[in-house]
C-alpha cells in the first residue's frame, strides 16, 4: 500500500447497513430471484394460495388490496423456499462475513496489495473493479462495504460476477456493467480505487487503451488509488506488462517496493 506521501480529504465511507437492513434485502432479493424463475401460470398458483390463505379466517375481515395479496405472496415463497428466520440468518450471516473478509476465502494471497485496501477507511466508498482475473478482489471489497461496481466487455463474465455476488449475500453493493474500452460509453463515477486487469484489453487498439485510461483517470477522485494486476510473461500479452503501463501514470506516486515489483501501485495526486 501507498505510504501517505501527503494528508488526504476527509472522506468517510457511508453509513454501514444494519444488519436488519441487510436481512430484508437478503429476504427480498432471494423471493425476487425465485420469481423470476417462474412462469405466469406458476405465479397465479402461488397467488391463488395467498388468497385461500386470506379466506381462512373471515373474522379478520381483510381488504383484499393488491398489496395484502403480494405480502401473503411473498409469505407464501418463503415458506416454500424455508428462508430462515431474523435470528438464525444473523447467526449465520456474521460467520459468512468474518470468512469473507479473509483473502483467502476468493483465493487471494495475503501478501497482495489489494488486501489492504478491504479495510481503507479514508473512502468514499467506490471500488471500480475491471477483468475477469479481478472478480475474487471485487468481491472481497464488497465484503467490506466497499460500493463495488465490477466491468467487462464480456457479458458472460458480469452475469458470473453478479450471480457469485448474489451468492454471497453481497449483491446489494455489487453492481455489474458491461464496457468495452474505447467505445465511448463510461459509467458516471467517482471511484476511491481502481483495479484493472489488463488482460482484458488484449486485442483493442492502442487508441482504444488510451481512451481508457483517460476515462479511468477522469473518474478517480484525488488521492485515489490504481492496482494493475501482474500479467504472464507470454507472447500475447508481454506488451501488457507492469513496466509499459508505468508511463501512463507518470504524474502519479507510484508504489516502488521491490517485492511488488511486477505490481504497479499508483496514487493519483
Amino acid at each position: 500500500m501507498l505510504r501517505d506521501p501527503a494528508p488526504r480529504p476527509a472522506r468517510r465511507r457511508p453509513p454501514q447497513r444494519s444488519l436488519r437492513q441487510e436481512y430484508e434485502e437478503f429476504i427480498l432479493q432471494r423471493i425476487e430471484d425465485f420469481k423470476d424463475q417462474l412462469s405466469r401460470d406458476q405465479l397465479l398458483g402461488i397467488a391463488d394460495e395467498a388468497v385461500r390463505e386470506l379466506e381462512v379466517d373471515p373474522a379478520e375481515q381483510l381488504v383484499l388490496t393488491e398489496v395484502v395479496m403480494l405480502e401473503h405472496v411473498d409469505r407464501a415463497i418463503m415458506r416454500r423456499l424455508n428462508l430462515p428466520a431474523f435470528r438464525r440468518w444473523r447467526a449465520r450471516h456474521v460467520r459468512l462475513r468474518h470468512a469473507q473478509r479473509e483473502p483467502t476465502h476468493w483465493g487471494l494471497s495475503g501478501s497482495s496489495p489489494l488486501t489492504a485496501f478491504g479495510p481503507w477507511e479514508e473512502v468514499d466508498g467506490i471500488a471500480l473493479v475491471v477483468g475477469a482475473r479481478a472478480i475474487p478482489a471485487s468481491l472481497y471489497f464488497a465484503a467490506y462495504e466497499w460500493t463495488v461496481v465490477f466491468m467487462e466487455r464480456e457479458g458472460h463474465a458480469v452475469e458470473a460476477a453478479e450471480a457469485r455476488a448474489a451468492a454471497e449475500a453481497l449483491a446489494a453493493n455489487y453492481e455489474g456493467c458491461v464496457v468495452v474500452p474505447g467505445s465511448g460509453w463510461f459509467p458516471e463515477l467517482q471511484a476511491a480505487l481502481v483495479v484493472v486487469d489488463p488482460v482484458c484489453l488484449i486485442g483493442l487498439e492502442l487508441d482504444a487503451v488510451d481512451a481508457f485510461f483517460t476515462h479511468l483517470e477522469a473518474s478517480t477522485v484525488p488521492h485515489g488509488v490504481h492496482c494493475i494486476l501482474p500479467v504472464d510473461g507470454d507472447d500475447e500479452i508481454v506488451l501488457l506488462e507492469t513496466e509499459n503501463f508505468r508511463a501512463r501514470y507518470a504524474g502519479w506516486k507510484q508504489d516502488s517496493m521491490p517485492h511488488r515489483a511486477e505490481w504497479l501501485v499508483a496514487e493519483k495526486s
